[in-house]
């Protein structure tokens, strides 16, 4: 019987009857300092630490004497990581290797261990200018172990960026050991093998990261893609993702309880999981934002910061199994983890508890008189604490930490467990373009509870809806996502929701629009099926591309010749893009609008339906408009790859106020 015959039959056998993890042992947590090693035993499950490094060794579990990848060298299994620069030099990986070992806590209940590495002057330029404390911690009776780290840049240090920093694990993949990976509940599958990826078994696609599989160690997988960036997931969702094991089953699963030492705010994509099989709890990066999200410590600036806890947690079952039993057990798991957030048991009095933080509450609304007389509720907007600054500036803030929620359907809010510190409060309101910022700095303390009451956004608005496309959410996710060509399938993402996350849908376009570029006649045009989700380059036979140029047909009964008229273009995101915008002269030079160069998310080659949200507010003379056929020109001015792009959010026009037939309604 063949592997993928063997896991069918499993997943085919539901035993949700049976327990998902191993009865609680008995004894107390465990601790064994060796020469080279450090071994923390609860009775579940078994942590061996290299010391005095803290490279994560081994992992012994239901009778599985390692679960980490036991062909990689030591320092290659689970191990805190970063990338940093000195200013204008080149990034350097460089997983953090502790030089002093220290046991903070041990007793029956509790193993709290730390690893430090710390800075000096004869070290510049050969590590990363800050102490970094690296700590594990394993309790009496829990299924796994936990981790968090504690970076400090001093006061007169060298200046440096930190592009990305994380941990990861790598698991093993001989027999049926961690071949099922799972980042949500729709997002599971059987996954390749590491050799898949390499000379004689697949074809390189666009980039390194992506590979067509030619001839995959099973065969059932023959003609999928292979892309780590297909697994990405915004922050907002990222609390949980892992693998199955299947002889024995079990599971490994990384749990993120809180997204407050994550940077971007919640809709900053991440990786989680991919082949390795490889599990990725990740803090900083710059992915699908460019070097907007990379901080940058100057002029000997201090800092400090704890990333994580972060819970690995291991859970099993006897026998052949259906993976969704762990998987759901996992999920129980993490709510659970959740809920006790902030956690009490963590020693560094640097990582805040629940009485020493603070809370805050109250009402957001939306006053948009040209949709109803009375303010509307800002239901389910986003709203969350950052670090001070500019309106919007939260996506792009990458050093403090952040605090966000959803606001109730009455548009009531809550935030709870806030570090202390000051902070703005942001707002965005799906339905409603722009960005909303109370610019008053809020002071939270230890124990303070502050009501906000009743708070207006008013979003950008000059004058009454003459037309929109598509539906301000800071997605393309509504616009036209085309099917994947043949050649080029994640089996995973046919008919699924997530269908953006197809490989090499950016050459889709060109394939719909042979001969001429995309035209969307209002009125007529529906932009689920006639809006590309991409405004991408167009290829040309000499492997070179040129730039698209899409139009936007409307009708105008009655042109304002005292007022102006104002455009507004939402961009959900962008990769070296320029967006020229001409009305009713497609030569018109200069552009009537240019964004200029803008953005590197790069969002359209890795499969991610949004980036860093740009809105444009645009200004247009009546001069330029006549009574008639009207028509916008958007033109990406920007050539030189397939991967430059635009991905629209909105776009609406909008007529003078004094035009308005409407009675009664005023901005």
């Amino acid at each position: 019987m063949s592997f993928l015959s063997k896991i069918r039959k499993a997943m085919g056998k539901c035993l949700s009857s049976r327990p998902a993890t191993p009865p609680m042992a008995p004894m107390g947590v465990c601790l064994y300092v060796l020469d080279r090693y450090v071994v923390i035993d609860n009775g579940i499950m078994k942590l061996t630490l290299s010391k005095p490094e803290g490279i994560v060794t081994g992992v012994q579990y239901n009778g599985v004497d390692n679960l980490m990848e036991i062909l990689n060298k030591e320092d290659n299994r689970g191990y805190w990581d970063l990338v940093w620069s000195e200013p204008g030099g080149p990034g350097i990986f460089d997983v953090i290797k502790g030089t002093d070992f220290e046991v903070i806590l041990e007793d029956e209940n509790q193993v709290e261990v730390s690893f430090t590495r710390r800075w000096d002057p004869s070290l510049k330029g050969t590590i990363v200018p800050l102490n970094i404390d690296k700590r594990f911690i394993v309790l009496r009776g829990s299924s796994g172990f936990y981790t968090y780290s504690i970076y400090e840049h001093l006061e007169g240090w060298p200046d440096f960026n930190m592009a990305e920093t994380r941990v990861a694990f790598k698991l093993r993949k001989d027999n049926f050991r961690f071949h099922y990976m799972a980042v949500g509940n729709d997002r599971q599958r059987i996954m390749p093998m590491p050799d898949d990826r390499m000379a004689g078994r697949c074809q390189q696609l666009a980039y390194p990261e992506a590979v067509l599989l030619t001839n995959p160690i099973y065969p059932d997988l023959t003609g999928e893609v292979d892309d780590k960036y297909q697994y990405s997931c915004d922050n907002k969702d990222n609390k949980i993702h892992g693998w199955i094991s299947f002889d024995p089953p079990i599971g490994f699963w990384q749990i993120t309880p809180s997204d407050e030492f994550r940077t971007g705010g919640p809709t900053k994509q991440n990786l989680t999981s991919h082949v390795g099989p490889t599990t990725l709890a990740m803090f900083f990066s710059a992915h699908y934002s460019g070097d907007d999200l990379v901080p940058k410590f100057r002029n000997g600036e201090s800092w400090k910061k704890v990333f994580g806890p972060v819970f690995m947690y291991l859970n099993s079952t006897w026998g052949e199994t259906d993976p969704h039993i762990l998987w759901e057990d996992a999920n129980l798991q993490m709510k659970t983890e959740v809920e006790c957030w902030p956690y009490a048991f963590p020693l560094s009095e640097d990582f805040q508890k629940a009485e020493e933080r603070g809370s805050i509450t109250g009402r957001l609304l939306v006053c948009d008189r040209y949709i109803d007389e009375q303010d509307l509720y800002a239901s389910s907007a986003y709203i969350g604490l950052a670090l001070p600054g500019e309106v919007g500036s939260w996506q792009r803030e990458c050093k403090g930490y952040q605090f966000w929620t959803r606001a109730e359907a009455n548009g009531f809010f809550s935030i709870k467990n806030i570090h202390t510190g000051y902070y703005n409060l942001y707002a965005w309101v799906p339905g409603f373009i722009g960005d909303y910022m109370y610019d008053t700095t809020i002071a939270i303390m230890s124990g303070t509870s502050i009501d906000l009451g009743d708070l207006v956004y008013r979003p950008p608005r000059d004058g009454p809806t003459l037309w929109e496309i598509g539906y301000p959410d800071r997605s393309a996710a509504e616009f036209y996502v085309p099917d994947p060509k043949p050649d080029y399938v994640n089996r995973l993402y046919l008919n699924h929701p997530d269908r953006f996350r197809q490989y090499g849908l950016w050459e889709r376009y060109a394939d719909l629009y042979p001969d001429s570029d995309l035209v969307y006649t209002v009125g007529v045009s529906d932009f689920t099926k006639d809006w590309f989700f991409a405004q991408v380059t167009r290829r040309n036979d000499q492997n070179s591309y040129s730039p698209t140029t899409w139009q936007i047909k409307f009708k105008l009964d009655y042109v304002n010749q005292t007022e102006t008229y104002m455009l507004r273009v939402a961009i959900a995101s962008a990769t070296l893009s320029e967006m020229q915008v001409r009305f009713n002269d497609s030569k018109a030079e200069p552009p009537h609008f240019s964004t200029g160069l803008i953005g590197r998310d790069n969002s359209i080659a890795r499969h991610g339906i949004h980036g860093l949200y740009w809105l444009y507010n645009i200004v247009v003379q009546n001069s330029l408009l006549i009574e008639g056929e009207n028509t916008i020109f958007l033109t990406q001015a920007r050539s030189s790859s397939p991967f430059q792009g635009i991905m629209y959010d909105y776009i609406r026009l909008e007529e003078p106020w004094k035009s308005s037939s409407r009675k009664g309604i005023f901005p």
